[in-house]
């Protein structure tokens, strides 16, 4: 069975660097490896705790990580905090139980930021979920003058993408082994 990882992107732009690095996590993919790129969540309301009804994006994305064996997040920095797109997501599912324990990598698309990318990781520690920080780079593409689409040909940024799946993949196939 191929192994799925579900990819979430904390930019609402359509032509995003870190959408862009997403993709190209797809494109570089190891033979075995599915890759999904999850976007409904970038159309999720507020998240409200009080709410009763969970909308059927949020059931949607609760599906794709509950069937998922890891997650990778590429988000920018927005005024050194993590994007409003990657916190609403990731509020909608602090209870999903199948969340916790769920191997993550992140993917920091800037050479600069580094504020969002920690308060990211804090926030999915505290989430239980199972960081693997070998997996989690920071692949400068934003400001490299490369288009969101070439990201997967350029040597640079492919070598680091493919280290950073693979280390993800060796990290979920040592924890479903053990198990």
């Amino acid at each position: 069975m191929p192994l799925h990882i579900l990819a979430l992107c904390g930019s609402q732009r359509v032509r995003s660097m870190s959408g862009g690095l997403l993709r190209a996590c797809r494109d570089l993919a190891p033979a075995g490896v599915a890759i999904d790129l999850f976007e409904h969540h970038k159309d999720f309301p507020l998240f409200n705790p009080e709410r009763t009804d969970i909308p059927s994006g949020v059931r949607a994305l609760q599906e794709a990580i509950t069937a998922a064996d890891a997650l990778l997040i590429a988000s920018p920095e927005y005024a050194h905090g993590v994007t409003g797109t990657i916190k609403n997501t990731l509020d909608w599912v602090v209870n999903h139980a199948p969340f916790a324990g769920k191997p993550v990598a992140v993917l920091n698309p800037a050479y600069q930021s580094f504020h969002a990318d920690d308060a990211l990781k804090e926030t999915l520690r505290t989430m239980s979920a199972d960081l693997v920080l070998d997996a989690c780079l920071r692949i400068p593409v934003i400001g490299s003058g490369v288009d969101p689409d070439r990201i997967a040909s350029e040597p640079r940024f492919a070598a680091p993408i493919t280290g950073a799946l693979r280390a993800l993949v060796a990290h979920v196939e040592r924890t479903n082994n053990s198990v």
